[in-house]
């Protein structure tokens, strides 16, 4: 015969593994749809946009601090520069940040050479971040031109618009799908906002009645 509490610790150990699954499945969807939030993010936004191929190198130069005009090239560098990145990883994007809030800050933009048999051709160099007042080493003769944009005292917009007129970068729209997950995540995004906002209200009014049921209570406890 088979004892009764082997049988009742089978039942709550099956019990218990239902549970974590149901978890791990509730936890799933959720993981999954913050994971494609961040990938509709990356994908579209400001700084979503596919470079010529004749373009090889972006370069970045400004300060560590936003006084003096460096606002705005940290905004591009912060914002921009991590969705055009994502749509043009052969493109080498480096960034060199100074300690001197005086200098200059321009972002360069290297293009090709044309292809010659007696002249040295341009191998893609992998993103990096750069610090010091001393830029990395370039070696301008394998490009064909190079083209500087102040982005002293300007917002990143405005360097923005002023990379795509030199670049000729073409902007990467959102399909009808994208645009449509797009709208339901915000949905999402302000529903969750509204739920926390009345969970907080709810603690909050609980927490004032403890208050003053805690106060009458003394006040009988004083009484008597």
């Amino acid at each position: 015969m088979v004892s009764v509490i082997w049988r009742m610790r089978k039942l709550r150990n099956k019990v218990s593994l239902s549970s974590k699954s149901a978890c791990i499945l509730s936890v799933a969807p959720n993981l999954t749809s913050s994971l494609h939030s961040q990938l509709l993010a990356i994908r579209l936004g400001p700084g979503a946009a596919v470079l010529p191929q004749t373009i090889k190198r972006i370069h970045l130069d400004f300060a560590y601090k936003i006084d003096d005009g460096h606002l705005g090239p940290r905004h591009f560098w912060r914002i921009y520069l991590p969705r055009l990145k994502y749509h043009n990883p052969a493109v080498s994007m480096t960034v060199n940040r100074t300690t001197d809030q005086s200098a200059p800050a321009t972002l360069s933009v290297f293009f090709a050479a044309p292809r010659s048999s007696d002249r040295p051709t341009a191998s893609p160099a992998p993103s990096e971040s750069t610090s010091g007042a001393k830029a990395p080493e370039l070696n301008h003769a394998i490009f064909e031109r190079v083209e500087s944009i102040d982005m002293k005292y300007k917002q990143g917009e405005e360097i923005w618009d002023r990379f795509l007129r030199v670049t000729r970068a073409i902007i990467v729209e959102a399909t009808p799908e994208e645009r449509k997950e797009m709208g339901d995540l915000e949905e999402q995004r302000v529903r969750s906002e509204e739920d926390r906002r009345q969970n907080a209200e709810v603690l909050e009014r609980k927490r004032r009645e403890q208050a003053l049921l805690d106060q009458a209570r003394g006040r009988l406890t004083e009484g008597a």
